[in-house]
């Protein structure tokens, strides 16, 4: 009995862009980046899973000799021809012996190679980056063939191919940077899994898991998002028991920085300054300091941004991804954890409705499909008023400034049930929208703006006060 072909979920616009290169008779460099778990390996293979001509994987922290080994044993179960020929003793030659196996291939079809976890390639004296250059400028360059390499470590790949001076200068033709699911994707996939869970619980599962299918895996049917969260990252055998350091560690080398940096992200959600940063995590200034905020915002653990009417320079940094900002919260330094009781605590609350703002800024084609303002250019931002002797502070997680003169004021609720505003509630609302005004001077329409989990329950306090209003449903939807 055949098994059924694999299925891609989602990924429509990188689906698309494969199918245009390989409708093509030019030679192409493809560069895939994304997050470690995020499901790059499993697009291609499951993409090109008739139509891989040679396919080969680095190891982590494995040296030149036993890369070159490995190659070589992949390279033998392709080449029908391989005992005629002698191990290669380096790089340049195992890539002089891929070329011959290449031109030995008849076929009217693009070929396609996958080199994937290239950056572990790139190991102390190997001169695996000169070969491949040798590789790709001299042979790939003029043949109708598709060379895709992949690696996780996106700051690598940026910085030694993308961005690379010497010879692959220019050279990469396309690429993809792989984000995790949406929430929309990420119902699609349980579904295809057999998984029947509601919005809310895939949500609450989507605030630990992110949208990484490596992760998400581990769902099963029959199970509740909070019995999944305590077999998963609890119980001890739990796949994401150990995956914090692991993550890490893989894709940064000094990474015991980069951990430091997200502990200190992790203790204020809406982001810390440069220097705030710097006294948090008690690191030393410098240009190592810089080098890992840039590899740990092009990986997409964390993101900078200018609070509203601020200027680069005062730009803050906050940690956006959901596992590193879970794992931090409720597993670090934690024994015996009884999910399924924190789970009703007031802590879980309060931070569940912290996150979901999060998921709230990462849907944001969504968003905007929602307000019926998709096609109008937008600028999104937080604000901070840090208050003085005579006047209240306050803070703004997300700020829509529209191109067609009005602001949405978004006010973000996670709850179990319709929310419910109140007189207090809409008093401190309307001294929010006063003092961004009077602060900004902003001369635009501002409109509260709801996004909830269960809807709002329409009384005197609410009518008149919220001017727009979007589900949990609409997040879910195509951007």
């Amino acid at each position: 009995m055949k098994s059924e072909p694999k299925k891609i979920i989602g990924r429509a616009h990188e689906q698309q862009l494969l199918a245009a290169i390989c409708a093509n008779k030019n030679s192409d460099l493809l560069a895939i980046t994304g997050r470690r778990r995020v499901g790059k390996t499993y697009l291609i293979r499951t993409y090109f899973q008739h139509q891989l001509h040679f396919e080969f994987s680095g190891m982590i922290n494995a040296n030149w000799e036993t890369q070159l080994q490995n190659f070589d044993y992949e390279l033998r179960k392709y080449d029908k021809h391989s005992k005629k020929r002698t191990k290669p003793s380096n790089w340049l030659e195992a890539f002089h012996q891929l070329t011959s196996y290449l031109d030995s291939i008849k076929t009217n079809e693009k070929k396609v190679v996958f080199i994937d976890e290239f950056p572990w390639l790139d190991t102390h004296k190997s001169n695996f980056l000169n070969a491949f250059d040798w590789f790709w400028n001299t042979w790939a360059v003029r043949k109708n063939i598709l060379v895709i390499i992949c690696g996780s470590a996106t700051s690598w790949m940026i910085r030694k191919i993308i961005n690379h001076r010497g010879g692959l200068h220019n050279r990469v033709t396309k690429r993809i940077h792989l984000e995790p699911f949406t929430l929309g994707e990420t119902e699609h996939y349980l579904q295809q899994h057999n998984i029947r869970l509601n919005r809310y619980q895939i949500t609450t599962l989507y605030m630990v898991f992110g949208g990484v299918p490596h992760y998400l895996n581990e769902v099963v049917p029959g199970e509740s998002a909070m019995q999944t969260i305590q077999r998963v990252c609890f119980d001890r055998k739990g796949l994401l028991v150990n995956e914090f350091d692991n993550l890490y560690r893989a894709l940064f080398i000094q990474a015991d920085n980069h951990i430091e940096v997200v502990k200190a992200l992790a203790k204020k959600r809406i982001g810390l300054s440069r220097k705030e940063l710097l006294a948090t995590s008690k690191l030393k200034d410098g240009g190592t300091f810089s080098k890992v905020l840039e590899e740990l915002e092009w990986s997409g653990f964390i993101e900078s941004y200018a609070p509203y009417g601020k200027i680069k320079k005062d730009k803050l940094f906050r940690l956006t991804d959901e596992f590193s900002l879970f794992f931090l919260t409720f597993m670090y330094q934690k024994k015996n954890v009884n999910w399924q009781q924190l789970a009703v605590s007031p802590v879980w609350k309060s931070w569940s409705g912290y996150t979901f703002e999060s998921i709230c800024m990462k849907h944001l084609p969504q968003l905007k499909k929602a307000l019926g303002i998709a096609s109008v250019y937008t600028e999104y931002s937080s604000f901070i008023s840090k208050g003085k002797l005579s006047a209240r502070g306050t803070q703004i997680d997300l700020l829509i400034d529209r191109n067609d003169q009005v602001i949405n004021l978004c006010e973000m609720k996670f709850t179990d049930q319709p929310f419910i505003i109140t007189k207090a509630y809409a008093t401190q609302l309307r001294e929010k929208m006063a003092i961004f005004i009077n602060e900004t001077g902003a001369k635009k329409a501002v409109f509260p703006t709801f996004i909830t989990s269960f809807g709002l329950v329409t009384n005197e306090h609410s009518i008149g006060l919220v001017q727009q209003h979007v589900l949990l449903d609409d997040l879910f939807l195509p951007a």
